[in-house]
């Protein structure tokens, strides 16, 4: 847990905050103040990301750059780079072929929830749910949310987990949480 609060206090280090204040010569009045903040978006945070540079490749591959950066809100649970590498052998690189484009959006999309759902509302709807509840990804398929011991996991349809390692990543179009398996449709 101390991990995951760590991270999260990383990531929201990372954002640009200026405070800017003009003071008179005597020093005894600020003349002017400009506070301006930078929040990115999810694709923004993913780039920024140096675990996450295998989702970036396919983000971008899919070519869902684009509709990733629009308004949202989005939920993702973002793969790391060690998440991939779970994968089979050759696995990444054929799904990142142009030939696959179709097939690497399905896997993609999977890991996309059309909404704001951040770890208060997870807790929340385990809580109603007795430890676990289902939540439909834009790829049209669901994905089971599960309360076990100290971790929250993710299971797919085909009964394959990821544990959510780090939650609440905010960026200006959504929320990223991160984990540590690809799960599939």
């Amino acid at each position: 847990m101390k991990k995951i609060i760590l991270f999260v206090f990383a990531i929201v280090a990372s954002f640009q905050v200026t405070l800017q204040a003009q003071c008179n010569n005597n020093h005894k009045q600020a003349k002017a103040v400009k506070i301006s903040y930078h929040v990115e978006d999810v694709v923004d945070i993913a780039i920024g990301s140096e675990v996450h540079t295998t989702l970036v490749a396919a983000v971008k591959a899919a070519g869902l750059v684009e509709t990733l950066k629009g308004d949202g809100p989005f939920t993702i649970f973002a793969p790391t780079n060690t998440a991939f590498d779970k994968l089979p052998d050759g696995a990444v690189s054929t799904l990142l072929k142009p030939e696959n484009k179709e097939k690497l959006t399905s896997v993609l999309t999977y890991h996309v929830i059309a909404g704001h759902f951040d770890s208060h509302d997870f807790m929340n709807a385990l809580e109603k749910g007795n430890g676990k509840f289902s939540i439909e990804t834009v790829n049209g398929a669901s994905l089971t949310v599960l309360h076990k011991g100290d971790s929250i996991l993710l299971k797919d349809v085909d009964g394959n987990y990821a544990a959510i390692t780090a939650v609440d990543l905010k960026g200006s179009n959504g929320i990223i949480h991160v984990i540590d398996t690809v799960v599939l449709p």
